[in-house]
């Protein structure tokens, strides 16, 4: 039966384990300032997704993926070592790209405010083309009164 607040709750635990793991056991000079985001763990606890980000350009961003992903094995182990559980979930690591996703979206956001003020002060200058209101308008009737 799956239990989704058990998975929630390792999914924390593997978060932590994992950003220790990557500072103690992965030796490689090359790896990046990665951070971990997120971790997701199905409802069985058979599998685990992590998220991460790396600080750099895009070529630190590759070389640090490489590194992790040839250390998947061995971030394994310190996790498994760390959880008490019977069956440690495997691990599969993808590139977060929520941040640049947000980023990309204040851009526009920013430049549609810009273009919303551009329009805003051309319409505060603005005149009517013709008259005010330019649909006919039904014939009044005036009624005389005796």
């Amino acid at each position: 039966m799956a239990d989704v607040a058990r998975a929630r709750k390792l999914a924390e635990r593997i978060k932590v384990l994992v950003a220790e793991a990557l500072e103690r056991a992965v030796k490689d000079p090359d790896l990046g300032f990665v951070t971990i985001t997120d971790v997701k763990v199905t409802p069985d606890l058979q599998h685990s997704t992590i998220f991460f980000t790396v600080y750099g350009t895009p070529a630190e961003k590759a070389r640090s993926a490489e590194i992790i992903e040839k250390h998947r094995g061995v971030i394994r182990r310190e996790v498994g070592r760390q959880l008490s559980i019977r069956l440690v979930p495997t691990i599969e690591f993808v590139a977060d790209e929520i941040p640049e996703t947000a980023a990309h979206m204040n851009d526009l956001l920013a430049a549609a405010k810009a273009r919303d003020e551009e329009v805003a002060k051309l319409a505060a200058d603005a005149h009517w083309a013709g008259e005010e209101n330019p649909y006919k308008e039904p014939r009044q009737i005036e009624e005389d009164e005796d």
